[in-house]
Parts: C-alpha cells; structure tokens; sequence
C-alpha cells in the first residue's frame, strides 16, 4: 500500500510524455481532446492517442484545474443560472448538460441565487447557460458586458436576439393556443392555472390563449375558474385544490406550466376525482416529468429539447473561437397523453 508521500504528489505532464516518448504538447492537446488544428488536420495520429491515454493511466495522472485554467484560459466548468431550481423544466435542462458536459470532461455547477451576472464577473466559465426572467428589462446590458469580457453564453429568451452570445427560443404562446384548442374539442367547462405574471402581464402570456379561445367558443371566462399560483410546487398544488374543491368545479384544467399540471394531478387524487374521467388536465412544456407521471400528462412543447440544448450549450464550451451568435428556434406541438385522452366530457 502506498503511503502518504505517495498518494500526495501527483504526477505531472512532463512524466506522462516522457513515458508516453512525445512531447509536453501532445499530452496537452490529447488529454483537452483537440485533435484538429485551427486550420484543419490532425496534431496527433491515433496511435499516439492510445499511447498518451495509457502513459496517463499507468502514472494515473489527472489534470490539475487551477494549472489549466492559467495556462489555456479554459476553466472546465459549464454554468447553469435556473431562475426556479423546482420547476421539472430546470431539473431536466440541469440533467441533460451535467450528462453532456461529463462526457466532454466538464464539470456542471448550478447558480442557486439567479444573480448571474454579478457571479460570471467575478469567476467566469467555459459557458453559461442564463434563464432569462421574464420582465428582466436590464439583462441586453448586463449581457453585452460578459461578452465584451469573452463570456462564452447560451441565454434562453423568446424575445432577445443573439449578439454575441447564441439564444435557444422556444415560444410558449403559440403551443398554448394547441393546448386550450385541444381542451375545447371535448369540454365546455375548463378552469385554468395560471402563474400570477401571466394573468396580468402587459401583451401576450401564456394565460392569453385561454381567454381568446374561450371568448371565440362563446364560452364564459369565469373568475371563480381561474387560480393563480406563483413559482413554487406547493401554490400550485393550493390553487389546484381550491379550484377542484368547487362544488361546480369544471371538468377540465388548462395549467400554463408542467408543474402546475402534475399538481393539480395530485390534488385531484387527493380529492379521490380520476383524472382524465372526473377531470382532464393539460400542461405546458413537455417536461421529462410529465412523460413519467401517472397518469402520463398531456402537454404541449418542442420534441427532444433537452438532448438538443445540452448539446448546444456543451458545444459553446468547447468552441476554440468565438462566433457572433446563433439563434436556435425550437417550435412546440401537442403531444396527447393519459391525462386527457378517454375523458368523460361534461
């Protein structure tokens, strides 16, 4: 058994490529995986790969970070700022990147407070991700200056443009008129769950499609039918309550986010009603949680969302120069399960 002198030093790079017979710089740019030169071709051929991978292994050398960092401007860490860490929308994001950034040997940290700005000055990272609050009217300004310092971002947005940094939209309110749309084809009585900022923001939200639709089917937009709910799981689920608590409670709920519709699952079965006979309930965003509730809940969304932005995000951590920005525009479509297909309309 080693003792503790052994275990203390580490190996350096310098007895890996003296084990492996090449240089300092080959071990470099194989163990950052940088095969390709800027301008096309191989650095290294793949036998010499296979050496240095298990001269490593043998001295069972590991990267020093703080080494790295100083020397190649690069930290190893992808940044995530989830502006409500309990939403199963951030839960999914979050477990899409870590799985991504892992296999790139990137290290995922997740800014619980949302002050992202403020914490990207003082260490910055091979990329952030940024959930733009809605309402944020200074974010394009705190933007520009993390890009003007060589911020790598990725910022979720449905009304910024990229400039200097890449954005992944993904328009809710679109998707929400399938939603209400799909609601109407069996029921004339449909509450709503609605987040607070939507039921009174200024232009359309996501509770705007509710009400248009409603009014165009000459059906009433009751207030005693619509509960508000802010952004934890447990307003959700006590506005899902006293909405199906009602003697008159409607027999279809429209909730303007996933976790607000699995709430209202559970607060139905709580109150012994059968969801979709005794009440049918749709979401918004396609959430991986949704796709494994019971009952599987309906929702509207993009397809493969999350897969699609870890490799975004993952792939602007590893970019070797900077680019102007892209914009990925992911549309939404209805997708029906359990929780409203079968219904007893009333």
């Amino acid at each position: 058994m080693a003792d503790d002198g052994e275990w203390a030093r580490r190996p350096t790079v310098h007895e890996v490529a003296r084990e492996a017979g090449v240089s300092i710089a080959t071990v470099s740019y194989v163990l950052a995986d940088r095969p390709v030169r800027p301008g096309g071709g191989r650095r290294y051929s793949i036998a010499t790969e296979a050496r240095v991978k298990a001269a490593a292994d043998r001295l069972r050398y590991r990267p020093n970070p703080s080494a790295q960092a100083v020397r190649t401007g690069r930290t190893g860490v992808v940044q995530l700022s989830l502006h409500m860490l309990s939403d199963p929308w951030a839960l999914a994001v979050a477990d899409s990147v870590n799985t991504a950034a892992k296999a790139r040997g990137l290290t995922t940290m997740i800014l619980a407070d949302g002050d992202w700005s403020d914490a990207l000055e003082r260490q910055p990272t091979d990329v952030a991700f940024i959930d733009i609050v809605p309402g944020a009217a200074d974010a394009p300004e705190r933007l520009a200056l993390l890009v003007e310092r060589g911020q790598r971002l990725v910022v979720f947005s449905d009304t910024l443009e990229p400039a200097g940094f890449d954005v992944v939209r993904s328009a809710a309110v679109p998707g929400c008129y399938l939603a209400v749309e799909h609601l109407l084809q069996g029921h004339t009585r449909i509450g709503c769950l609605t987040a607070s900022s939507a039921r009174h923001a200024v232009g359309p939200s996501r509770y705007s499609p509710y009400v248009k639709l409603l009014t165009a089917a000459g059906q009433e937009v009751r207030d005693d039918w619509v509960e508000e709910f802010t952004d934890s799981n447990e307003s959700a689920y006590l506005a899902a309550s006293q909405l199906l608590s009602r003697p008159d409670r409607p027999t279809a709920i429209y909730a303007t986010t996933d976790f607000a519709a699995l709430a209202a699952v559970n607060a139905a079965h709580r109150l012994g009603l059968r969801v979709p006979e005794d009440v049918a309930i749709i979401g918004v965003g396609n959430t991986l949680a949704g796709e494994h509730s019971d009952p599987t809940l309906s929702t509207v969304g993009p397809s493969n969302f999350y897969e699609r932005v870890a490799e975004i995000i993952v792939g602007k951590a590893l970019e070797t120069e900077p680019g102007g920005g892209t914009l990925h525009d992911f549309p939404w479509s209805l997708i029906v399960r359990a929780s409203t297909s079968g219904e007893v309309a009333a």
